[in-house]
């Protein structure tokens, strides 16, 4: 098992960087939007501001919270205890329906909680660091603020003993997720003919970009991270037929100082209210 759960952290470093790469070059040759045409400075900038926040997310995940997860994964495996666990007990599930059971449930999680970081202003506060990207690309992907992901890495602990999921299922769940994070953040060109088949089971760009409008009700739907299914079940999906039309980013955070790292460290406590985007006025 410890032989399986380093292949995959391997293969998990090894997805997220050829997706970076191959997503940057994708965007390159043909981006949806016009944010850094016949502007690489600006881009590279962009692109290593939100590079990072993301190193600085991966080293507190790895320095307080994979040991944390793992002994949790430990116990509820050693005590028997957790619903996937419970499952396999009763039913005898095989190995892959377990699997498939702990990224069903991690990814309804995902949806819940990034729902909770819109809906509760302490969390929204930490979030607004991510939907602050006026230039969203594959890199804004990586643009988290380190309290949320404190946050989200802590709230895991208790989730893996309750659904007594093993630390490898999590990690194959964190690779599959986090590759489609990074596809429908991107600034990739598609037809709306393929996006519409892709958001049929997986998040797709355009279903995405509408979640990072700055009108607060698109702003506000859309929640869902790898499978597109849970925001359809919680009816809080929304379309938008002419994506480019959307305007990225929150009103509140266009200076450049708030794009900068420092900037995005400080939003938190950046004095401004969420319900100054207007809430009247489609894109």
């Amino acid at each position: 098992m410890q032989s399986l759960l380093t292949s995959l952290q391997q293969t998990q470093v090894i997805a997220m960087l050829v997706g970076l790469l191959l997503l940057f070059l994708w965007e390159s040759l043909h981006p949806f939007y016009d944010h850094f045409r016949g502007n690489f400075k600006h881009r590279g900038k962009h692109a290593v501001r939100n590079l990072v926040m993301g190193a600085l997310n991966s080293a507190l995940i790895a320095v307080l919270f994979v040991g944390l997860w793992f002994a949790a994964s430990v116990w509820a495996d050693n005590y028997r205890f957790g619903l996937m666990h419970w499952l396999q007990d009763w039913a005898e599930l095989p190995t892959w329906a377990h699997a498939a059971g702990a990224i069903l449930l991690f990814d309804a999680w995902s949806y819940t909680w990034h729902r909770i970081n819109h809906e509760i202003p302490f969390f929204w506060r930490f979030h607004r660091v991510h939907h602050s990207d006026p230039n969203m690309d594959v890199t804004t992907a990586n643009r988290f603020h380190i309290g949320e992901i404190f946050f989200s890495s802590l709230f895991r602990i208790p989730l893996i003993a309750l659904f007594g999921i093993y630390l490898w299922e999590l990690v194959l769940y964190e690779t599959l997720m986090f590759a489609v994070v990074q596809f429908h953040h991107s600034n990739i060109g598609i037809t709306e003919k393929v996006d519409r088949i892709i958001r049929a089971i997986l998040v797709s760009p355009n279903m995405h970009r509408v979640h990072h409008s700055r009108w607060q009700p698109e702003t506000d739907s859309n929640y869902s991270s790898l499978f597109s299914f849970w925001d359809r079940l919680a009816q809080s999906f929304r379309h938008n037929p002419n994506p480019k039309s959307i305007k990225l980013g929150l009103d509140e955070f266009d200076r450049e100082k708030d794009q900068t790292v420092k900037g995005m460290l400080r939003t938190p406590v950046t004095q401004v209210d969420k319900t100054s985007q207007q809430e009247d006025q489609p894109k």
